[in-house]
């Protein structure tokens, strides 16, 4: 049913190691015992967010895009327009910040200086490769609609000829990146314990609604199973190798 996703020898092979090498980029100096080098926890994050911000400078100013992408093996897959400035400056080996955050609760605490998020994120930082062969752009492509729904690239029309030629696809590898979660309830300092005022956390999750079929053109098939029950559980499926 699934193709399998796999970028071709030309990439070039790369030791996976089970923590990433810190460096002064990735290093976490605010409460660095929230902060993990774990490659594991890292994929985790990726796997189940459903799109990341990547920063970059251009014409000496900073800008941040929000964007789909998916993750292949130890490697981020973007795409976009072929004429975007995102494409032309990571065509140009420009350095780049991709992050995630997944916001898992607002943390009340008694006193306005402890008010917190409990949240996941992931920072990589690197230079991207332009991914030019069509068998490897494809499986990239695929990736990434298979990121967003698991099983979709079987249920849609891949890309054209003439949309694949209008579209650059880069691959980014992970290995200077950092993961920094928080969790738990409130740190209240010890004087404020007794505050007549409530603490505590309201947990927040990414729920879907029920899918709306286009109102324009009525589709000529059920909405999916997977539209049905929507959810981010990461991971490719079974038998789909990253």
């Amino acid at each position: 049913m699934f193709q399998r996703y796999q970028l071709s020898h030309k990439l070039g092979s790369m030791e996976t190691r089970a923590a990433f090498t810190v460096t002064p980029a990735t290093k976490v100096q605010r409460l660095p015992t929230r902060a993990s080098y774990e490659r594991a926890s890292a994929y985790a994050i990726l796997d189940e967010a459903l799109y990341a911000s990547v920063s970059f400078v251009t014409d000496g100013a900073p800008c941040v895009i929000p964007m789909a992408f998916a993750r292949l093996g130890d490697r981020l897959v973007l795409h976009g327009s072929s004429k975007s400035r995102l494409q032309v400056m990571l065509a140009q080996a420009e350095r780049i910040c991709f992050g995630i955050t997944l916001v898992d609760g607002v943390v009340l605490a008694r006193s306005a200086f402890h008010h917190s998020l409990n949240y996941r994120s992931v920072v990589v930082f690197g230079r991207a490769t332009e991914l030019t062969a069509e068998v490897d752009k494809r499986a990239a492509l695929t990736a990434i609609v298979e990121h967003v729904l698991r099983g979709r690239s079987s249920e849609s029309r891949p890309p054209s000829e003439l949309e694949l030629r209008a579209t650059r696809v880069f691959a980014l590898p992970i290995e200077e990146a950092s993961v920094k979660c928080r969790s738990g309830g409130p740190l209240d300092d010890a004087d404020d314990l007794e505050l007549p005022y409530w603490a505590g956390v309201i947990p927040l999750t990414l729920s879907a609604g029920p899918p709306i079929s286009d109102p324009l053109h009525a589709p000529r098939a059920p909405a999916p199973a997977g539209a049905l029950g929507y959810a981010r559980r990461g991971s490719l499926p079974e038998g789909v190798e990253p």
